[in-house]
């Protein structure tokens, strides 16, 4: 059977050794002391990863809250204005959901230490999920602002501002050495679930109104996000790897050898703003939070894969094989010029192969993982006296 690490990354896993540095104020002076603090609570014989599954499944059971209140982004529409359609008690459950996940990421890693299972899984398997989870948190907040306020386009580049961030983060770990922990993170992560707390208390029209200068909550937003991933993510990224290479302190890769992790995503990147900006049925519009699904799983299948190079010190993958469907569905697309049920149906399709593929690739690399260093995933298994 076809494996998906080789013996070098198996190897290169073996030497791992995690390496991080965090400065955020807000992480280290209140995060931290409360999951120090929350650890002690959880079982020992509970495994780290399964509290990081837990907290996984919990941001999926928001997601799927929201596709079945508003599946298509209509709730807050004009035209139904007198019925938003979300229960406010949706927006207060998945405001505690999305809370419990960020706690249940926060000590795993405490729990992994406490227990003694510590090991390059427990990040991969954090990380991987993470990946994933940059698509499902972000569209269930796009429900509070709806297509009035943001178009299904808009909102399409703010996910991929939320992908370049997630993904430059390992790239520049990839080319360092040292994990950054970016400041944007635990604020983004507090202030989501405090929009959703309120939006629960207060209805999500209150973020409708009309601030000075004629602009919208929802264009705060957009502009917010923008400039903070800016300031507070890929200046310092930038900075971080320049001065990896100035004082020595990195992998001192050759230039193409360094931005080669760049290649898939930017190809990417390209094939799904193509489809988005010029789709003959505007399929973004008619499908977003199926377009925003395909987009995720396969962005998050190109960054698993940059994380196990990273992690295991080995080359990165220049091809992604989930490009070679997306490739041909668009020719399809343009080159056959297809009725709207029949894009539609393609997007499906595209949608189901590409999520079967992501979660056989990383069941698989989970098992093989677990195989080389003879341990379990969920489990942690009795120390042999």
């Amino acid at each position: 059977m076809a494996r998906y690490l080789s013996r070098d990354k198996l190897e290169g896993f073996e030497k791992y050794k995690y390496n991080s540095i965090d400065t955020s104020v807000l992480s280290n002076y209140v995060m931290h002391p409360f999951w120090n603090w929350c650890v002690q609570f959880c079982p020992v014989w509970v495994a780290p990863n399964l509290l990081t599954f837990s907290g996984f499944l919990l941001t999926v059971l928001n997601f799927l809250l929201f596709s079945y209140y508003d599946y298509g982004f209509h709730a807050l529409t004009k035209e139904n204005a007198t019925n938003d359609h979300i229960p406010s008690w949706v927006w207060a459950v998945s405001a505690v959901n999305l809370f419990v996940a960020y706690t249940l990421d926060g000590i795993d890693g405490k729990q992994a230490r406490r227990t003694g299972s510590s090991g390059p899984l427990g990040e991969l398997f954090d990380h991987g999920l993470d990946s994933y989870s940059t698509v499902l948190i972000p569209t269930c907040l796009y429900s509070i602002f709806g297509r009035d306020e943001l178009s299904p386009l808009r909102f399409f580049f703010v996910i991929w501002n939320i992908f370049l961030n997630f993904y430059l983060t390992h790239w520049e770990k990839y080319n360092t050495g040292v994990m950054f922990l970016p400041w944007g993170y635990d604020f983004t992560m507090i202030s989501s679930c405090i929009l959703l707390l309120v939006t629960s208390v207060t209805g999500p029209r209150a973020w409708h109104m009309s601030l000075p200068g004629g602009i919208t909550p929802g264009i705060v937003f957009e502009i917010v996000l923008y400039f903070s991933a800016m300031i507070t993510s890929q200046t310092i990224i930038l900075w971080n790897i320049y001065k990896s290479y100035r004082d020595g302190t990195g992998k001192m890769r050759p230039f193409m050898e360094a931005v080669r992790p760049l290649i898939p995503l930017v190809f990417f990147f390209g094939l799904s703003t193509v489809w988005a900006l010029y789709s003959p049925t505007d399929i973004l519009n008619r499908s977003p939070r199926l377009f925003y699904v395909l987009t995720g799983t396969i962005f998050s299948n190109i960054n698993c894969r940059l994380i196990v190079s990273q992690m295991s010190d080995t080359r990165c993958e220049v091809f992604n094989g989930l490009l070679v469907p997306y490739a041909l569905v668009l020719c399809a697309v343009f080159g056959l010029r297809v009725s709207p049920a029949s894009e539609l149906l393609l997007l499906l399709a595209l949608t189901a192969t590409a999520s079967l593929a992501h979660i056989n690739y990383g069941t698989k690399v989970v098992q093989e993982m677990c195989q080389h260093f003879k341990i379990s995933c969920f489990r942690i298994k009795p120390k042999i006296k």
